[in-house]
C-alpha cells in the first residue's frame, strides 16, 4: 500500500516541481494582505511579491502565489499594508543629538523645568547641561524665564535649554560666557533680550542657533550610537525615508559615509536639506545633486522667520496679544535673492522656513522672480502656518510647494488665536488651502519639536484634533484633509516634495519595496482608533528593519 502511494505520487512531484520552474523567482511573497498601493487611484492589492528589493508585482493572493515562486512567504493575516511612510521635513540629527539632552516637554511651570534639571543627575565642574522642550504657553505665567535661578543652581556649569519650536533659548551665564555672547553682541535687539542693562539669557533665532553651536559634539562613537538609536526609533514608527531639514557640511558628509558604507543597508533614507554656508555651497552645491539609494542630496534649507509660538514669526500686522511686536526677519531680501540665484543656476531645490504671513509673501515674491511662472523645480515653503489669503493664488502661479507639519495645528490650536486674533486665525494652519493651489503638498512632523509619528500626523490632518479629542468639532474642520490626500501627503506627494517620486513613496512594479504593516487600517477605522494604531513590522528594499 505504500509502494503504491509513493508511485503515485511521483507525478505530483514533479508537477509541483514543474510548476515551480515555471515560475518568476521572489525573494519574498507577502499575501493575505491588504495592500494600499497608492498609484494614482490607490488600487488594493491582496499580495506582493518582492525581487532585489523591488516590486515585483501586485495583484491578488491567488494571482501572486501562482505566477511567482519564493522561499520567503510573509501571511500578513489580513493586516493593512502602506508604503513607507516619508516625514517630508524632520530633524533627524537634531533629534538623534536630543538624546543627550533633558527632555522639558509637557512641563507646566518653570519650577518643573528645573525640577527635572536636578533629578537628570549629578554634573562635573564646566560639564554642559542641556536640556529641551519648554514651552512657556503651557505655564500660568505665559512670559519666557530669565538665567537668575539657573545661574544659583549652576554657578559651574554651562546651562542651555532650548524651547520647544527649537527658536528660542535660555542660557545661563556661564553658557554666554562660553559662546561669548555680552552686552556688545552683534545680534539684533530682537534675538538677544536685555533688561536693566543685563542679558536674561533668552537668545532667539541667530543668537540662539550660535549659542547651540557653542555645545560640544559627541565623539564619533558616541554619534554612532546617537544616530543608531533615532534611526530605530523611525522604523518603529513605519518612517523608511526622512527629510532632514538643514544641515552643516560634517552632518552631511557623515550621513553620506554611513549611507555608501558597509551597514548602508541598515540606514534609513535621508533627503538632506543643505544649510547655505559657505562650505556646504563649495563642496556640493557647485557640484550638483548626489543621489544613492540612501541619500539625496539636492536642497537648501533657509530661514526667513521664527515661529508664532516664540512670537518671532514675521507678521504683517503686529502680534494680538503683544501690539509692539512683528516678529523677526531671520534672512535679508537680498541674501534669500543670491541663494536663489545659486540654487537656480546648479539645480538645487529652495525650501524656505516661513510661518508669518509676512515671511510667507517675502518668499512667494522672491521665488516669483527666478521662477517667473509655472515650473516642476518644487522648490517649497516648509511650514506656510500663516499665508494671507491674497497671496494663496501665488503658490500656484509659480508651483511653489506647501511643506505642512499636520499637528501643528493641533499643538498651536489653545494659543494661536491670541497671537493672531480672530480674523487671521482663519487663514492661519489651512492645509485645505494650500493644498487647492497645486493640487498636493507635502507633510511632515518637524520632530523633535513634534511627536516623530507619521501616524499621529495622519490623525491630525484628517481630524484635527488633540489625542484627548478636543475640541469635539475639529480645529477649522474646513482646512482638514481627506484620509486619502493625508496618506498621499506622507508618502507619495512627500516623495515628489524630495524627488524620489521614481523610487519610493507608493508599491508600484520596480519601484524599492519599502512598506509597513499596521494593526488597523487608517484608512477606514473610527478616528479615534487612528492614534492607537501600532507598527507592527517595518520594511526598506524588502528586509524587515523592525518587527513589534
Amino acid at each position: 500500500m505504500k509502494k503504491k502511494l509513493l508511485t503515485l505520487s511521483l507525478p505530483l512531484i514533479f508537477l509541483f516541481y514543474s510548476c515551480n520552474l515555471m515560475k518568476t523567482k521572489a525573494d519574498l511573497i507577502l499575501y493575505n494582505a491588504k495592500i494600499y498601493t497608492v498609484d494614482s487611484v490607490i488600487t488594493v492589492a491582496e499580495a506582493m511579491a518582492v525581487k532585489n528589493g523591488k516590486v515585483l508585482a501586485t495583484g491578488s493572493t491567488k494571482y501572486i502565489l501562482e505566477k511567482f515562486g519564493s522561499e520567503t512567504l510573509l501571511d500578513a493575516g489580513g493586516k493593512p499594508v502602506y508604503p513607507g511612510f516619508i516625514d517630508a521635513h524632520c530633524h533627524f540629527y537634531g533629534y538623534a543629538l536630543n538624546f543627550r539632552s533633558v527632555a522639558l516637554n509637557g512641563c507646566c511651570s518653570f519650577e518643573e523645568v528645573l525640577d527635572r534639571l536636578k533629578k537628570s543627575g549629578e554634573y562635573k565642574r564646566d560639564e554642559w547641561i542641556v536640556g529641551r522642550g519648554w514651552d512657556h504657553n503651557r505655564w500660568k505665567e505665559k512670559v519666557f524665564p530669565d538665567r537668575t535661578k539657573l545661574d544659583k543652581l549652576y554657578p559651574e556649569n554651562p546651562v542651555v535649554l532650548t524651547r520647544i519650536d527649537g527658536h528660542v533659548v535660555l542660557a545661563n551665564n556661564k553658557a554666554l560666557q562660553k559662546a561669548g555672547i555680552d552686552i556688545h553682541h552683534s545680534f539684533t535687539p530682537a534675538e538677544v533680550e536685555i533688561k536693566q542693562g543685563t542679558l536674561t539669557g533668552i537668545l532667539s533665532e541667530n543668537a540662539a542657533d550660535h549659542m547651540r553651536n557653542a555645545i560640544p559634539k559627541p565623539d564619533p562613537a558616541g554619534l554612532l550610537k546617537l544616530l543608531a538609536r533615532a534611526r530605530e526609533n523611525c522604523f518603529a514608527t513605519g518612517l523608511t525615508t526622512v527629510s532632514d531639514a538643514g544641515l552643516d557640511a560634517a552632518t552631511v558628509g557623515l550621513l553620506a559615509e554611513l549611507s555608501s558604507g558597509q551597514d548602508s543597508s541598515q540606514m534609513i533614507r535621508i533627503y538632506a536639506m543643505l544649510d547655505p554656508s559657505v562650505e556646504n555651497i563649495r563642496k556640493y552645491i557647485r557640484n550638483g545633486p548626489y543621489k544613492t539609494s540612501r541619500i539625496h542630496i539636492s536642497s537648501v534649507k533657509i530661514y526667513a522667520d521664527g515661529s508664532l509660538g516664540s512670537r518671532t514669526a514675521l507678521l504683517k500686522q503686529a502680534y494680538s496679544d503683544m501690539p509692539c511686536q512683528h516678529g523677526i526677519q531671520v534672512i535679508s531680501a537680498d541674501s534669500l535673492r543670491e541663494i536663489c540665484k545659486l540654487c537656480l543656476e546648479y539645480g538645487y531645490q529652495v525650501n524656505t522656513h516661513a510661518i508669518g504671513d509676512s515671511a510667507n509673501k517675502l518668499v512667494l515674491d522672491i521665488y516669483s522672480e527666478y521662477l517667473k511662472k509655472q515650473n516642476d523645480l518644487r522648490w517649497r515653503i516648509e511650514h506656510c502656518q500663516v499665508v494671507d489669503p491674497a497671496d494663496l493664488s501665488m503658490f500656484k502661479d509659480y508651483s511653489v510647494i506647501p511643506s505642512i507639519q499636520a499637528t501643528h495645528a493641533t499643538s498651536d490650536m489653545d494659543w494661536a488665536e491670541g497671537r493672531l486674533g480672530p480674523v487671521r486665525i482663519k487663514w492661519a494652519y489651512a492645509y485645505k488651502c494650500l493644498l487647492k493651489q497645486n493640487g498636493w503638498l507635502a507633510n511632515g512632523t518637524d520632530f523633535p519639536i513634534e511627536n516623530i509619528s507619521p501616524i499621529l500626523t495622519f490623525y491630525a490632518a484628517v481630524v484635527r484634533k488633540d489625542l484627548n479629542g478636543k475640541p469635539e468639532t475639529g480645529f477649522q474642520q474646513e482646512n482638514s484633509l481627506s484620509r486619502e490626500e493625508a496618506l498621499r501627503s506622507i508618502t507619495i506627494w512627500a516623495a515628489m516634495a524630495d524627488f524620489w517620486e521614481n523610487e519610493i513613496g507608493s508599491l508600484e512594479t520596480g519601484k524599492n519595496a519599502d512598506f509597513v504593516i499596521l494593526d488597523h487600517d487608517i484608512m477606514q477605522v473610527d478616528c479615534q482608533v487612528i492614534p492607537k494604531t501600532l507598527v507592527l513590522e517595518t520594511f526598506v528594499d524588502g528586509h524587515s528593519m523592525y518587527k513589534r
